[in-house]
């Protein structure tokens, strides 16, 4: 069960970020119409996040774009956090869920990041532990799991970057953009009364 939901992460969390978009779509924001200014306060620092998030999963996909089974990438990104891409999703998912400026989204974001990515790490900790050894226990004694220590960072001045992998990363970096994207144009179509309502949320 937990390699299955580790396995599928990636096309849960895509059907997810549909799924809310299309709730979204139909519904009526009270907490926007209640507090306009904490919602433009959300929506900036939702901006800040995703900008983050983005920035960040492109510094993790150069070192470890190519490289995931086949070396123990322990630089850059890795130096600080062991799993710095979940990490930076996480801030992508907070992110877009602000910009969404309803409360009712950035739980469920919230609750099924949960539910799946300790999971998934843990399913992947067993993996790189069975390829790598004795060197990934080393690793996994000095560097956290998830939250960032930058006390820890070091880097190499010349790495070589897989290119063909990496431009796939970067339309995957892209995703969180596309779902503010989403947010923000489907608020126009509502404002406009173009989109009936059948919801409401805060």
């Amino acid at each position: 069960m937990m390699e299955l939901v580790a396995r599928h992460r990636t096309k849960f969390s895509q059907l997810l970020g549909c799924a809310l978009i299309l709730v979204f779509a139909f519904s009526d924001k009270k907490l926007e119409h209640a507090a306009p200014f904490a919602t433009g306060v959300m929506f900036i620092l939702g901006c800040i996040l995703v900008g983050c998030a983005m920035v960040g999963r492109l510094w993790c996909a150069q070192y470890i774009a190519g490289y995931k089974t086949s070396t123990l990438v322990t630089v850059g990104p890795y130096s600080v956090c062991r799993n710095p891409l979940y990490f930076f999703s996480f801030l992508g998912g907070i992110g877009a869920g602000l910009c969404s400026e309803s409360l009712t989204i950035i739980a469920v974001i919230l609750i099924v990041f949960a539910a799946i990515y300790p999971i998934t790490i843990k399913t992947e900790e067993r993996k790189l532990s069975g390829i790598f050894g004795e060197a990934y226990s080393r690793y996994s004694a000095n560097v956290p799991r998830f939250i960032p220590d930058i006390s820890k960072f070091r880097e190499p001045a010349e790495y070589v970057v897989n290119t063909k992998v990496y431009r796939r990363e970067l339309v995957d970096a892209m995703y969180f953009l596309w779902i503010v994207g989403f947010f923000e144009f489907l608020e126009v179509l509502i404002e406009a009364q173009i989109i009936p309502t059948y919801f409401s949320m805060y």
